[in-house]
């Protein structure tokens, strides 16, 4: 695959999967808009890949807001701008607001529901036009292992990471005619901000759970991102991708 000749848009790339999907995508020589609400993290991120590859301008950072539908517009806007098309979307933009059901906030609700599941729809939004006039395109989704197998205290986000399940399967149908394939990739505890408040103990324990014995990397969901981006699979949609470690084994 010509790498050089993709251009990818992921979002939440200042920390974490994000940050290592627009690494893992730009080292193979795509050239890659990076969205976040951080802009000062994507410019660091932006210039240390710059750095690293050589190659000046390969990647651009852009202030995006998930939870906002114009800011949302208006990135999409500025990397179509930039680099004349979009071949690759990586909705990666999460949060948690955790909480026992009982006590959950409805803001709490609204909030996790509306960054985690309907910013990735109004991002696909903003791709389907244009990978649909090319005839080419792939979009993954972020999703999560909890999506499967639930997570007491975390019913917003169990809810948005099941829902990005659906969307994707729908959406895979939809347009798979015009050669773009929709999938989903399920990671499971990765070592990112969302787990490095864990106690020892409460990470030794996890640990204990997942049959390798170690929480994940985010480059082991990056490299799960750039196959499902390739050549190579593209006879694969509506698919998700466990990277998990063995804790879930199930369809």
């Amino acid at each position: 695959m010509l790498w050089t000749d993709q251009v990818a848009f992921v979002t939440g790339a200042s920390q974490g999967i994000g940050r290592a999907c627009a690494w893992a995508l730009a080292e193979a020589g795509a050239q890659v808009a990076v969205a976040s609400r951080n802009l000062e993290q994507l410019q660091a991120l932006a210039e240390e890949i710059h750095r690293s590859t050589g190659t000046p301008d390969r990647v651009v950072p852009l202030r995006m807001d998930a939870s906002r539908e114009e800011e949302i517009k208006q990135a999409f806007a500025e990397a179509q701008e930039r680099f004349g098309k979009i071949d690759i979307l990586v909705n990666n933009a999460g949060i948690n607001r955790d909480g026992l059901a009982v006590r959950m906030k409805r803001s709490d609700w609204d909030e996790v529901l509306t960054i985690n599941l309907t910013g990735y729809f109004l991002c696909i939004q903003q791709v389907l036009s244009g990978m649909g006039r090319r005839r080419h395109g792939r979009i993954i989704n972020i999703s999560s292992v909890v999506a499967y197998m639930g997570n007491a205290g975390q019913a917003n986000y169990v809810a948005s990471k099941a829902g990005i399940l659906g969307l994707t399967r729908a959406l895979a149908q939809e347009y798979a005619s015009r050669n773009i394939t929709v999938n989903a990739i399920a990671p499971g505890f990765i070592e990112t901000a969302m787990t490095e408040g864990m106690t020892p103990e409460a990470r030794e324990k996890l640990a204990g759970r997942i049959p390798l014995a170690r929480l994940g990397e985010p480059a082991d969901v990056a490299n799960a991102v750039k196959f499902l981006a390739s050549e190579e699979a593209s006879y694969i949609t509506g698919q998700v991708l466990h990277v998990n470690g063995g804790l879930y084994l199930g369809g």
